[in-house]
């Protein structure tokens, strides 16, 4: 335990437990099936168990059996993480049955698509690109994209230059690591700032940190670099995953999110613990100074740009234009995946409570919830690795008119929320299978533009087009 202080946390992290999956294989799997399609008992794949699918029915399903149909209870055999650890590997082998994870993206539609609200027609803007994970618009129309390779590029008068823009810091390109973030100064007609957050690669061999610089663009350059966020180089870790890196601006404001940086125990601890700046969503002011009023400012010791604390991999920002709320999504470990409204101070509970298990299915807490600590708005499991967020702002598309869009990588779907009160009321994919959900953005001609990195050809950037648009 963490001494009292900045850096405590509220629990213990849980004793460690058992593999869901050979659990299930040693105790379950006689009845239900190998791959959850039943034997003498019922399948698990389908949605209509007879007890209910959600977390809750199936814990109490498990815990206590259901002796008269020969379901035993196994609240003496499992642990209550172990209980917990079984429910999210459950859902996830139900769905990878039915819906098995994709190899490859297929080639965009052609002609109409219909949803709920709209028709629309998919059109490419600019093709080629590898692993497009970040898009921001100029005032002259121009489309800032970064390529995770480490090179950020310009998309002007509708066509890709081929000559990336120079300037760009080293960047640290493996695994998860490489430039991420892109995001104009919103008074950019002014002065022309550009930010990036990318993994800076370290010192010492196989370390990197995320990273977030300024510069001014001028001409095919940026120039006047100036660092917003970084750690001293000592204290880089050895891991290329979980970087965060998203950015949003609200008036003079910046919020950008650092992942935990690993996931070893004592690493995802680091989100708990307010003396360092990992698993946060933090705040500043443009040029990186620390607002008086942040949250744990006049902690000593608290890491004083953090705004909100307890998050694992925050891979989504956007700011709801009708209440000023800020939204995060992002990835738990298997299962897990979150949709939250970030708050002035608060404990989003990354990794003393989860809905998810680790990668190689033993449990990582025994809570989904805990006294102080934000609940989710919506949860995933099994992962669907949530990416960016983006309140829809543009006219062209009026009943998706401030409606939340979120991209998923390994679904490769793009999902329309209805926010009323911080709360999905309804949701609706608009598409699957065309390509990883990098970025989401409204564009300033009122289209809805996509960065796409598309498994086994080339990435994308592509636009949504009302129909009565569309050529």
């Amino acid at each position: 335990m963490l001494a009292a202080g900045v850096g405590a946390y509220a629990a213990e992290p849980v004793k460690p437990g058992r593999d869901a999956g050979a659990l299930y294989a040693q105790l379950c799997a006689n009845c239900h099936g190998a791959q959850l399609e039943g034997a003498k008992a019922p399948s698990l794949r389908t949605d209509q168990l007879k007890h209910g699918r959600d977390d809750e029915a199936m814990l109490r399903g498990i815990r206590d059996g259901y002796p008269s149909n020969g379901m035993p209870a196994f609240a003496k055999t499992f642990s209550e993480a172990e209980l917990r650890g079984m429910v999210a590997y459950l859902h996830e082998a139900a769905t990878r049955a039915v819906d098995p994870h994709l190899q490859a993206s297929h080639p965009l539609p052609t002609g109409t698509q219909h949803s709920e609200e709209h028709a629309y027609r998919i059109e490419a803007v600019a093709e080629g690109l590898l692993v497009p994970w970040s898009i921001s618009f100029l005032p002259d129309g121009g489309i800032l994209v970064t390529e995770r390779e480490g090179r950020l590029r310009l998309i002007e008068n509708g066509k890709l230059k081929p000559e990336p823009i120079t300037g760009v810091p080293k960047v640290a390109v493996r695994d998860e690591a490489g430039l991420m973030s892109v995001v104009a100064d919103p008074d950019f007609a002014r002065d022309p700032w550009v930010y990036l957050s990318f993994s800076d690669p370290g010192d010492e061999e196989g370390t990197a940190m995320t990273k977030l610089i300024r510069a001014r663009l001028r001409g095919n350059a940026l120039v006047d670099q100036q660092t917003i966020f970084a750690l001293p180089r000592e204290q880089y870790q050895k891991s290329y995953v979980l970087f965060g890196s998203r950015l949003v601006f609200q008036g003079d404001y910046l919020f950008f999110s650092v992942g935990v940086r690993g996931m070893e125990t004592d690493v995802s601890l680091h989100a708990q613990d307010l003396t360092v700046p990992m698993g946060k969503i933090h705040r500043v002011f443009r040029d990186g100074r620390i607002p008086p009023d942040n949250p744990f400012v006049d902690q000593p010791g608290a890491w004083p740009s953090i705004w909100a604390r307890g998050v694992r991999n925050p891979q989504g920002l956007a700011v709801d234009p009708r209440t000023g709320h800020l939204w995060e999504s992002e990835h738990g470990p298997r299962g897990g995946d979150e949709l939250n409204v970030i708050k002035r101070g608060a404990n989003y509970g990354w990794p003393l409570v989860t809905y998810g298990i680790n990668y190689d299915g033993t449990p990582i807490s025994d809570k989904t919830e805990a006294p102080g600590m934000e609940p989710p708005v919506k949860h995933w499991t099994p992962s669907i690795a949530t990416s960016e967020i983006e309140f829809y702002t543009g006219d062209r598309f009026p009943q998706w008119k401030n409606n939340l869009f979120l991209g998923s990588l390994a679904e490769q779907t793009l999902y329309r929320f209805v926010i009323d009160n911080d709360q999905v009321t309804h949701e609706e994919i608009l598409f699957k299978n065309i390509g990883r959900i990098r970025d989401i953005k409204t564009g300033p001609d009122g289209l809805i533009y996509i960065a796409l990195e598309r498994v086994g050809r080339p990435g994308a950037v592509i636009r949504l087009v009302p129909e009565a648009d569309a050529p």
